[in-house]
């Protein structure tokens, strides 16, 4: 079951190198990567792989749109990157699982998160097995079948995102997404070398996710360097109308905090739990390994800051003790009632204790939730970042099959706490142990801060002297030359310009918006005197709106982006698209996207249905 080394390393940075000489080599790369998946033994990773003739559809169109002067990276930052996604999140045509076959249904619509990935340029490869209904740390709990550690067959591969993490670690994708709601972003990640970014609650929108708890939910990325994983996020992040969770970065947090740089990180305080609360149950390699990644953080430039841990870990403890478990239940209780014998045993059993909790009991625990949360802005005042191992230890899957609901609580002790506590966190490998099993470690922040913790992991990774995942290729150097840019800071007065199709949240062309540094301002309302046409041209379906009599009031979004920005933009606006003005419900005039009246002489009418969103919900 070795690594196909054929098509190389999958980092960003190397198939950029490869592709940015000739785009035509994509095709030759995905031959490779065809043999490497084929070859790799572990019929329990994937829950459904892409079709290739598909995979190479969407290539061609890629390779079509860069000849054509349509592309390169400023249009397809992610040009050819293969990627992944956890079998909880949508993709039109493909079922959704959540690990439980009879609860499958089909989306119409993909979610916004992939959406976006595809319209930078990526390629999905496939849906990847999970713990069932994102119910676990462990990775045993599918009716697919265990996903086997790349490391060591008899170890625990991680859950509840295994084969998104474990897809990456043996180099069938660049980068794969999962779903964190106690850690399953980030055990997985540890369990396997690899980077688990877990972002801010709702820097992702989760539209189109099937949630475990919605709340709580964020969609986490997984990736060979800290580098990838904050592209990846930087290519799908941003507000969606369609999630009522979703956040947009602060404008104070996007310079200072958001944006990665390759530099070293300079001065720093770290916190590291208090030794009470510092338990590896009984693994002393992992406790040397720990105080070893410390002693790094500290050549880094870090003061160990040691903290009293215990508001964490009573947050921790009200994940599955609170109301939380409760709301895991209004996400699939429904079916659980109606197909008990369709959900695996261990996950009835946990979900027997959701009714437990009364109104009462759930407002008790809100309050207490908010104490322990002022109490934790109050210890990050003292440090920049919290240290903590991934996991205490790495169990056997004889293990956890023996105690299976003890020893997945025991993997959380260090993680469950960071969603309801509102912070981001970044796994990252620390070492391998003399059994040749990963070690990793969490570098943990208050919300916004992902550039920060990308910046710190990533010369934390490199001093590691680790290979990516469980390849051989090592680390790539740090190097100023490949920084990721930090998004454009809006001018004192943006330009606006208000989209109604392609260009919408969620829909295939909002990368381009997204590319450019474009902000999302707010959904409105067209005045009363507009009509929007549905046209279809080869390959692609999109609305055609023109002034006239007798019209109506259409949905639209508006977005604020630099006037550089938008010069760019009008140049990516094809015929019989054009942009004009547009006056709005509330009398203002805004610069919007416009049809040739001659392009919807024959074309459907679809006034009456106030929008695009709605005329693909009638569809």
């Amino acid at each position: 079951m070795g690594l196909n080394n054929q098509c190389g390393s999958l980092d960003l940075r190397s198939l950029r190198a490869r592709f940015v000489v000739d785009a035509g080599r994509l095709m030759p790369f995905l031959g490779e990567l065809q043999k490497r998946l084929d070859d790799y033994s572990d019929p329990a990773l994937w829950i459904f792989r892409v079709p290739w003739e598909q995979v190479l559809g969407r290539a061609r169109s890629l390779e079509k749109a860069w000849a054509q002067g349509q592309g390169g990276f400023l249009r397809f930052p992610l040009f050819g990157v293969p990627f992944a996604v956890k079998d909880n999140i949508d993709v039109e045509g493909m079922d959704t699982t959540a690990a439980c076959p009879a609860f499958a249904y089909r989306p119409e619509t993909t979610a916004t998160v992939v959406a976006r990935l595809e319209a930078a340029g990526a390629i999905l490869i496939g849906k990847t097995n999970m713990d069932q209904f994102a119910t676990g740390l462990v990775g045993t709990r599918s009716p697919y079948g265990t996903v086997r550690n790349p490391f060591h067959a008899s170890y625990l591969p991680g859950g509840s995102s295994s084969g998104s993490a474990a897809a990456v670690s043996a180099g069938l994708v660049s980068f794969s997404l999962g779903t964190d709601t106690a850690g399953s972003g980030r055990i997985p990640a540890g369990f396997t070398n690899v980077v688990g970014l877990k972002p801010s609650r709702g820097v992702i929108s989760a539209q189109g996710v099937f949630p475990a708890c919605r709340s709580l939910d964020c969609v986490s990325v997984f990736a060979l360097t800290c580098e990838d994983a904050f592209q990846a996020l930087d290519h799908c992040r941003g507000a969606d109308p369609l999630d009522p969770y979703s956040r947009t970065v602060p404008p104070e947090s996007v310079k200072e905090s958001f944006a990665f740089s390759p530099r070293a990180p300079g001065r720093f305080q770290f916190g590291v739990p208090d030794p009470a609360h510092l338990d590896f149950c009984g693994d002393g390699e992992s406790a040397e390994l720990f105080r070893a990644a410390e002693a790094r953080l500290t050549a880094l430039g870090g003061m160990r800051v040691e903290i009293p841990f215990a508001t964490f870990s009573e947050a921790a403890r009200l994940l599955y003790q609170g109301p939380w478990l409760a709301e895991r239940k209004a996400a699939f209780g429904e079916f659980l009632e109606r197909h008990p014998g369709d959900v695996l045993p261990v996950i009835r059993e946990i979900m027997q204790r959701a009714g437990d909790q009364t109104a009462e009991d759930a407002f008790r625990a809100f309050y207490r939730l908010q104490e322990l949360r002022a109490r934790c802005e109050s210890l990050f005042r003292g440090m920049e970042v919290l240290l903590v191992p991934t996991a205490p230890t790495h169990f056997t899957r004889d293990q956890v099959e023996a105690d299976p609901i003890a020893l997945n609580s025991k993997l959380g002790m260090y993680t469950n706490f960071v969603n309801l506590l509102d912070l981001c966190a970044l796994a990252v490998p620390a070492a391998r142990k003399a059994n040749g099993l990963p070690f990793g470690v969490t570098l943990i922040a208050p919300a916004f801060r992902e550039g920060a913790l990308a910046t710190l992991g990533a010369a934390f990774h490199a001093a590691t002297g680790l290979t990516l995942g469980a390849s051989t290729h090592p680390l790539p150097a740090l190097s100023a030359t490949t920084a990721v840019e930090e998004p454009p800071q809006p001018a004192a007065r943006p330009a606006r310009v208000a989209v109604a199709g392609l260009h919408l949240s969620g829909q295939p062309l909002n990368g381009q918006l997204l590319d450019l540094g474009a902000r999302l301002a707010g959904t409105v309302r067209t005045a009363p005197s507009y009509r929007m046409y549905a046209l279809e041209r080869p390959g692609r379906r999109f609305p055609g709106i023109v002034r006239g009599e007798n019209g109506g009031a259409l949905e639209m979004e508006v977005w604020e982006m630099s006037h550089a920005a938008m010069g760019a933009f009008l140049d990516r606006v094809l015929e019989p698209l054009c942009i004009g003005t547009l006056e709005l419900e509330s009398g203002e005039k805004v610069k919007g996207f416009l049809c040739e009246s001659w392009a919807v002489a024959d074309a459907l009418d679809i006034t009456s249905l106030g929008g695009w969103r709605a005329y693909l919900a009638q569809r």
